[in-house]
C-alpha cells in the first residue's frame, strides 16, 4: 500500500458520516397548500439558508486545515522514501564495487597460481 494512503484516508474517514448525513433534505420545503403567510415562510428559508453557508464555511475551514495536514505528511513521506532510495542507491554501489574488487582479486590469483 501507498505511504501517502494512510494519512489521506485518517483525514478523511472522520467526515464520512458527515457527508452522508449531508445528503439528506435540509431545507424547509414549500407546503403543497398555499400558506396565507408567504413572508414568514420566506424568512425562516433564509435563515436556514443563513445557518448552511456559515456551516458550510466552517466546514471547508476545516477540511482546509486538514488537507494542509495531509500535504505535510505526505511530503514528510516523500522525503522519507527519497532517503530510503539514496540509501539503496549507496548501498548498490558499494556491493558493485566490492564484487569488482573480488572478481579482480580471483582473477589475480588464477594467474598466479
Amino acid at each position: 500500500m501507498a505511504t501517502w494512503l494512510i494519512p489521506a484516508l485518517k483525514a478523511v474517514l472522520p467526515h464520512i458520516g458527515t457527508i452522508i448525513s449531508a445528503t439528506g433534505p435540509a431545507f424547509t420545503k414549500k407546503s403543497t397548500e398555499a400558506t396565507p403567510d408567504q413572508t414568514q415562510l420566506l424568512q425562516k428559508q433564509i435563515s436556514e439558508l443563513q445557518l448552511a453557508a456559515s456551516q458550510n464555511a466552517k466546514h471547508v475551514k476545516e477540511l482546509a486545515e486538514q488537507l494542509q495536514s495531509t500535504v505535510a505528511a505526505i511530503e514528510q513521506a516523500a522525503t522519507v522514501a527519497t532517503l530510503n532510495q539514496q540509501r539503496a542507491w549507496q548501498l548498490s554501489l558499494a556491493a558493485i564495487a566490492i564484487s569488482a574488487i573480488s572478481l579482480c582479486a580471483v582473477i589475480l590469483q588464477a594467474f598466479i597460481l
